[in-house]
């Protein structure tokens, strides 16, 4: 999958239009840019922690988020079949966010829903009623992540090594 969500019907030129990374868990049942693949096309999106910036006035502080235990979880998730200019199929996604829980709030303003192992078969079931759903885009409790701040040597996605998970600081 392509990672930026974009409709059916619409078409992705390299360098043009940006596409969502993010769809709010509030919203995504009736934002017409999101709603179809909420019914009918829900993903994980599969990773063993992620990122976020504490803005402290005009700098950002990187910070990296991972659950205590160190397994892997699932980001719950949306996705679209789109085609390109040549008819080439390929997928296109998204991740839904939420308010952030204790831990979260003062680092970020919003964070990823994280799908607990329990509701991962409801999550992708296309027969989970509409009222089910959104019951899952809550908040992972506080006390099953952990954060930290690392270098913002994770600013650039050509940096990929131990150093970006590293912790920095005191």
């Amino acid at each position: 999958m392509k990672w930026g969500f974009t409709t059916t019907g619409s078409t992705l030129t390299t360098g043009s239009t940006l596409a969502p990374i993010n769809a709010r868990a509030e919203t995504v049942a009736t934002s017409p840019m999101f709603r179809d693949a909420f019914r009918r096309h829900r993903c994980l999106v599969i990773a063993d922690g992620f990122y976020e910036w504490q803005r402290n006035g005009r700098t950002k502080t990187p910070y990296y988020i991972h659950l205590r235990s160190g397994r892997t979880f699932g980001f719950a998730g949306i996705w679209s079949m789109q085609r390109e200019a040549v008819g080439t199929r390929f997928a296109t996604c998204a991740i839904m966010t939420c308010p952030p829980n204790e831990l979260m709030a003062p680092i970020h303003s919003r964070m990823p829903v994280i799908v607990p192992p329990d509701a991962r078969e409801r999550w992708l079931d296309r027969g989970t009623s509409e009222v089910e759903l959104p019951t899952l885009l809550v908040p992972l409790p506080d006390d099953e992540l952990a954060a930290y701040p690392v270098s913002t040597l994770v600013n650039s996605p050509q940096n990929d090594s131990v150093e970006c998970v590293r912790r920095v600081g005191s």
